[in-house]
């Protein structure tokens, strides 16, 4: 089992919805997927039918304070071998419990460590919040490796270079010396646009095989699914951004390896 930040301290630039379109893509390919939603805005909650208030989705924030333990919290989702954690705004309240606490930066870590005891999952996905606040810290902290999407713009590369300081700074903090990339993801593609084929020129450029060849477009089917509370493959199976999510999920596959060393943005 392999746990994976999908992170980027930037919000707006796709991370929700690679993690739930991911997360899916893969559960189709019959890979067991663990979802888990780090952001209190719990729009990846949302996504599954989980209404945000309900008493089922304050299960993040229990097993984070130590009321129960994350398995108690998971829950099937409609999606064959797709199981999710969802949570609440109660989270909000979480980050100021959990800096209080000695161990603050490995908290997520320790209640994860249940499911690498006993693993259930091929993959455990966590979707961060936009920020760079103890929840997400926590989510470097325990994750194997990090995805990041980055919106194809001129301010991709400044924003590499800000996370990537922030894993450094885990690494060497001794919690996680093994954090590894699991790749960069540009998202938001519009090949009508010359600024953004420059951008992800300069970013492949930059970061080399580090990032994804699937691109994830603009994609108006990508934007409306989220408000019907469906994947892309349940909202509109033969778009464009189902057919890139499905590439991704492939590459991810193909590309991933527990053999890879570690992987740095330099």
């Amino acid at each position: 089992m392999k746990i994976f930040a999908i992170a980027n301290q930037k919000g707006g630039v796709g991370k929700t919805t690679t993690a739930v379109n991911l997360s899916a893509a893969l559960a189709m390919r019959g890979r067991r997927v663990l979802l888990l939603d780090l952001d209190s805005q719990a729009n990846t909650t949302d996504a599954f039918g989980f209404t945000s208030g309900d008493t089922r989705t304050d299960g993040l924030y229990n097993a984070l304070v130590g009321n129960i333990s994350i398995r108690e919290a998971i829950l099937p989702t409609r999606i064959t071998n797709l199981f999710a954690l969802p949570t609440d705004l109660d989270l909000a309240g979480a980050e100021v419990e959990v800096a209080r606490t000695e161990n603050h930066l490995g908290r997520l870590r320790e209640v994860l460590q249940d499911l690498r005891n006993s693993p259930s999952w091929d993959f455990v996905f966590m979707d961060c919040p936009p920020s760079l606040g103890i929840i997400m810290t926590n989510a470097l902290a325990a994750a194997d490796a990090v995805l990041i999407p980055v919106q194809c713009e001129y301010f991709a590369i400044a924003g590499l270079a800000h996370i990537n300081s922030v894993m450094n700074q885990i690494r060497e903090s001794g919690i996680n010396p093994g954090l590894d990339i699991a790749g960069v993801l540009l998202t938001m593609f519009d090949d009508r646009l010359n600024l953004n084929k420059t951008v992800i020129s300069d970013v492949r450029q930059h970061f080399r095989d580090k990032v994804f060849r699937t691109l994830i477009p603009r994609n108006v089917k990508l934007a409306e699914a989220p408000s019907h509370g469906l994947t892309i493959f349940e909202h509109a199976p033969t778009s464009q951004g189902a057919l890139a999510y499905n590439a991704l999920a492939d590459e991810f596959l193909e590309r991933w390896s527990l053999t890879k060393e570690p992987m740095s943005l330099g």
